[in-house]
């Protein structure tokens, strides 16, 4: 697992490494120097590996804008202009100091540095109110210093107007840090407009939650981490609450079967899915439990199941409580070792109240169960059922989902704020499907997950992952676990089966089919070698 970065813990890590500027007031000449130097070979260490992917990226006589600020990612800026300077690239740069005396020690030393190398008809002052602004085209690179994590306000006035200009050019767009005008924070109301516009972000420290949302795709383009030197102890030291699941973190909660198992020793799960005209979902989910591993899957339906899953989902058995076109009791009459309710059960009064008597007996006995789909729709149905989802239950919402379990939220951020207070209110597993799937525990913990496809996008693709954590519980997972291994094995799945069949032309049947080998080439991962 790759850590995933609060903004406190980032200010914590730079702090280790270079100090904080203020700290130099009360330094004795000498000790300010040592430490100014510090600071200022890290900077150029930055300036370094910026100037590198510049030039990565840059066609030959390709024009190199640099915008700076008056802090340190100015300086980091201006220290990437002088190396481009010093391997034939000419770079323009547009500082930023209105009134002449804003800019901070370190960005002073980086612009003095900057002018001993390339001379002052290379660099462009803006010290009062009339920006000095380049002619721009879409065949510029530019590099955007202007402000990174240490500017937490929105841009305004004549910077917005910057933004809004560089977005305009088309012109390729390297951020320092971050996109200026954007937030380490998981920012809700931002107006993207607002903000630059990066086709490359390169990150200083590692990423925030905020670059794992949708919203801020458009932001951030690709991003990558450059490899600097920072204070390994304070990197070792941090305890991220967030992280990004990789095929090791699965590998190690997936033993590989015993060879003298049998399919008692494996679980049972239980599905409670289907109803007339959606028993698709029930095939689906059913099919998926099937193929994780799990002993013995049943399926309760309505009794106009019965002949599609026994045909199309033949090693499972079926239950029905016998109603005929809808789950009207919710039974589960032997000691099985998952549940899960939802897939396509419908919204009838029937199986509205058969659910709340359900809940309130699974709640009573504190027996989690996995919750999804119409079972979430039901309980948002009857709000006050919220209070009887037993603790450590796993509900898998889609953000339509989740809006009307939890109220309308205006983003993706918002959306993953709203599920970290339910999750701790609730004692809940929230699973917040998107294309970086975020499980949220209770404890505050966040997995994002790293297998994302544009695969999944298809209509069933959500059962397929109840039946696959139903499985996973049923196999003696822990619940908390079960939710993070069955996303990142959806997501293997689900690009197994693109493999195949295309990414358009995958289908949920071809996600669920495609799950034992993905189980696979994670415990076995020298066969795929």
């Amino acid at each position: 697992m790759k850590n995933i970065y609060s903004p406190e813990d980032i200010d914590r890590i730079m702090a280790a490494t270079i100090g904080n500027l203020s700290e130099a007031d009360d330094m004795t000449p000498t000790d300010r120097e040592v430490f100014m130097n510090r600071r200022q070979a890290f900077i150029d260490t930055v300036g370094l590996k910026v100037a590198a992917e510049v030039l990565a990226n840059r066609n030959d006589g390709q024009r190199v804008v640099v915008f700076a600020g008056d802090d340190i990612c100015g300086a980091y800026a201006l220290s990437t202009a002088r190396q481009l300077h010093q391997q034939l690239c000419p770079a323009e740069v547009y500082l930023i100091n209105i009134g002449g005396n804003l800019l901070k020690a370190d960005t002073v030393i980086a612009r003095d540095k900057f002018l001993d190398i390339a001379g002052d008809e290379f660099l462009f002052e803006t010290i009062d109110l009339n920006l000095i602004m380049p002619e721009m085209d879409e065949h510029l690179i530019i590099v955007d210093g202007l402000f990174g994590r240490e500017y937490t306000s929105p841009l305004r006035g004549g910077y917005q107007a910057m933004a809004r200009s560089i977005n305009e050019t088309g012109a390729k767009v390297i951020s320092i840090d971050l996109p200026s005008g954007m937030s380490t924070e998981l920012s809700v109301g931002m107006i993207n407009r607002n903000i630059v516009h990066a086709d490359i972000t390169l990150t200083i420290v590692g990423p925030t939650l905020a670059f794992y949302m949708p919203e801020n795709a458009e932001l951030l383009g690709k991003w990558k981490t450059l490899q600097l030197p920072l204070n390994r102890s304070a990197v070792k030291s941090t305890r991220c609450a967030a992280r990004l699941i990789d095929a090791a973190a699965i590998r190690s909660v997936l033993a590989p079967r015993d060879e003298y198992a049998s399919k008692a020793d494996l679980g049972h799960a239980l599905i409670f899915a289907g109803s007339y005209g959606m028993l698709g979902a029930a095939v689906l989910s059913t099919r998926a439990a099937c193929r994780s591993g799990c002993g013995k899957v049943t399926c309760h339906g309505p009794r106009c199941g019965f002949y599609t899953m026994q045909t199309t989902v033949p090693s499972a058995m079926f239950k029905t409580d016998g109603g005929d076109f809808d789950i009207r009791n919710f039974e589960a009459d032997e000691n099985y070792d998952a549940i899960a309710v939802g897939p396509g059960i419908g919204r009838s009064n029937a199986t509205v109240s058969g659910l709340d008597v359900f809940l309130k007996a699974c709640h009573a006995e504190k027996r989690p169960l996995i919750l999804d789909a119409d079972a979430l729709n039901c309980i948002a149905s009857r709000p006050v059922l919220l209070d009887f989802i037993p603790p450590r239950s796993i509900i898998t919402p889609h953000p339509g989902e989740f809006d009307r379990l939890f109220g309308p939220q205006p983003s993706a951020s918002a959306r993953l704020l709203k599920a970290i207070e339910m999750s701790h209110k609730y004692k809940l597993i929230i699973v917040l499907k998107s294309h970086f799937t975020q499980t949220v525990w209770y404890d505050g913990s966040i997995l994002v997950n790293s297998s994302g496809t544009e695969a999944l996008a298809t209509a069933g693709s959500g059962d397929v992952l109840t039946g696959l954590t139903a499985g996973f519980v049923a196999q003696q997972i822990a619940p908390e676990i079960a939710a993070v291994a069955a996303v990142f094995i959806h997501g293997v799945a689900g690009k197994a089966a693109a493999c195949i069949n295309g990414i358009r032309g995958t289908t949920a049947e071809d996600i669920a089919d495609a799950i034992g080998p993905a189980i696979d080439s994670i415990i076995y991962p020298e066969k795929d070698s």
